[in-house]
């Protein structure tokens, strides 16, 4: 797995996207959790070629900041730069901006798993 591997995932904010329907505020703007989401989304994306079959990447860890508000409709980014590997366990650098700049920032951890044993796990 090589170091600065990134990906960029990009979300239209939609009605279902916002606090007051998230569950995580009463306001009409871009939840907290879905920022979230698609910071999540772009690590596990940005590391997914670099896999062996039947591998997936896990989170284990996220630490972020929500600075600013966005609205209905805008368009968000969010980048995830991979910046440590230490053998299963994936260190990003995770971004978010909207037209007005950046909103939120942190970092994620992620955990290299074999899919079929992680879900394994499942079975009671």
């Amino acid at each position: 797995m090589q170091i600065g591997l990134e990906y960029t995932a990009i979300l239209n904010v939609e009605q279902r996207h916002l606090a007051v329907n998230v569950g995580s505020g009463d306001l009409e703007v871009l939840a907290t959790p879905a920022m979230i989401a698609l910071m999540e989304n772009a690590s596990m994306m940005a590391v997914k070629d670099a896999l062996e079959e039947g591998q997936t990447t896990v989170g284990g860890y996220i630490s972020s900041s929500h600075l600013k508000p966005t609205s209905l409709e805008a368009t968000i980014k969010a980048t995830a730069k991979l910046v440590a590997v230490e053998g299963r366990k994936l260190t990003f650098k995770i971004t978010a901006e909207d037209d007005g700049g950046t909103i939120g920032e942190g970092e994620h951890i992620r955990f290299v798993v074999d899919a079929r044993k992680f879900m394994s796990k499942l079975q009671g």
